[in-house]
């Protein structure tokens, strides 16, 4: 199977919400797709043949997911390819020597940790989520592996609201695996 076609089937299992967290957002919600074990291997699969298509002589050291949606999948696709996962956990949940970086959501401000001996230098990253809205969390995710001096090689979501411009922010190009939101809700 192709990208598209399991990305045209996994859009199918996404469930929406308009008006949720707050009015004029449509939430899409992709855990649905959890719930089934032949969904969620497509999920797994559609970012393992992006990976081998876009990077087929490069090594991908590291899956890098940030917290929380990003752990459902993150370690699956690190497993399927072969690679190490490191978590960016918010702040105050990760012992040992931790770097820090300050980001803006929607809805305030939060701090992402990384710990400081989780990726050797000159390590290839992919750093993966669920979403990209505003690009705050994934720049501050990025921040954290340019400063432990690693290669990021992508930036990879699930969704996008394509009208936020997050990607712009980024310090890598992006992937999307399904079509994101053009438009805000009206």
């Amino acid at each position: 199977m192709s990208i598209d076609s399991f990305a045209h089937e996994l859009r199918s299992a996404l469930h929406q919400y308009p008006n949720f967290p707050k009015k004029g957002i449509l939430f899409e919600d992709f855990l649905p797709i959890f719930r089934s074990p032949q969904l969620f291997q497509k999920l797994v699969k559609a970012f393992t043949l992006h990976l081998e298509q876009k990077f087929p002589d490069t090594k991908i050291d590291y899956i890098v997911a940030m917290e929380s949606r990003g752990f459902l999948f993150g370690p699956a696709v690190a497993l399927a390819i072969g690679a190490g996962f490191v978590p960016v956990r918010k702040e105050g949940r990760l012992p040992g020597e931790c770097l820090k970086a300050k980001y803006t959501k929607e809805y305030g401000s939060e701090v992402f940790e990384i710990q400081v001996e989780s990726i050797p230098e000159g390590s290839n990253v992919v750093i993966m989520d669920d979403i990209i809205a505003t690009g705050g969390s994934a720049y501050a995710a990025g921040e954290l592996v340019q400063r432990l001096n690693a290669n990021i090689l992508e930036f990879a979501f699930v969704m996008e609201l394509d009208f936020l411009k997050g990607r712009e922010k980024l310090q890598a190009p992006t992937f999307t695996l399904l079509r994101g939101q053009e438009q805000a809700l009206q």
